[in-house]
């Protein structure tokens, strides 16, 4: 009677144990569709997305902004160019650089606003520090929209320091490459700084070369003539800048200073 009894328990529980794993297979299975179902219904229609990144942008309420327009985009593909250009945006203005830059190469590639598009790249990128980078996009940037402010301004700047900070650092050469840089822009000031540089440079230039070249003239007349050639032909280049800087800033003190200078020497 025992042994019958333990056989008929365990049977038992055999399927007691198989009714308890249906039903557990079945709670898991109802459980994991419910998350789904529910998953579907919350998450946020596309275009409601992108309204709510509006009204938030339009208050420059730029982390609510970046993060709807960034999930707008992930569920559209990145297929709304101008939705990426004000993402660009929110994601500067929230510090978010290297993804303002990704938002703003979309806007380019897609040719919206492109031009502000590739300054405000150019300006995160900036962010970022990282300078080669800037300057290749505001090269790039410029070929598109030679006109775009920003860019002419951000550009312009750029090489009057370096060519400064290449001035005072003894490399002529190097300073001279990046005052010319400067002069294709349409920027009065811009250009009128760097054509002044220019003519300083070459001005400082020849005189260092006579200065040199002075003992060679009473010991080499045929040595320290061809010198004084190459010092001449200096003194002209930076009256070429000086006079094409007054044409464009009359006004302008410095230029004004520097000229009789220049043609004095030139005698």
């Amino acid at each position: 009677m025992m042994l019958r009894f333990s056989v008929i328990t365990y049977t038992f529980g055999r399927l007691t144990t198989k009714k308890h794993n249906k039903v557990m297979k079945k709670l898991i299975f109802l459980f994991a569709f419910c998350i789904v179902v529910t998953n579907v219904f919350a998450q946020t229609a596309p275009e409601q997305l992108k309204k709510e990144g509006n009204d938030a942008f339009n208050v420059k309420n730029y982390p609510v902004a970046y993060a709807k327009f960034s999930e707008y985009l992930k569920q559209t593909n990145n297929q709304d160019s101008a939705t990426a250009y004000y993402c660009g945006i929110a994601a500067d203005e929230v510090k978010k650089y290297a993804e303002a830059v990704t938002f703003f190469d979309i806007a380019i590639q897609k040719k919206f606003n492109i031009g502000n598009a590739y300054a405000r790249k150019a300006l995160a990128l900036d962010a970022q520090k990282k300078t080669a980078e800037y300057v290749a996009t505001l090269e790039e940037g410029l070929k598109v929209d030679p006109k775009n402010k920003t860019m002419v301004k951000n550009y312009g700047l750029h090489y009057l320091k370096a060519g400064l900070a290449a001035q005072k650092a003894g490399k002529a050469e190097e300073a001279e490459d990046c005052f010319k840089k400067v002069i294709p822009l349409d920027h009065k000031q811009y250009k009128t700084n760097a054509l002044y540089s220019l003519g300083v440079l070459c001005y400082n230039d020849g005189a260092n070369i006579l200065k040199k070249a002075a003992p060679l003239a009473n010991s080499d007349a045929d040595k320290y003539a061809a010198e004084k050639e190459k010092a001449d032909g200096r003194f002209k280049e930076a009256l070429d800048y000086l006079e094409e800087a007054a044409k464009i800033s009359p006004e302008n003190e410095n230029v004004k200073k520097m000229l009789p200078q220049v043609k004095a020497v030139m005698k």
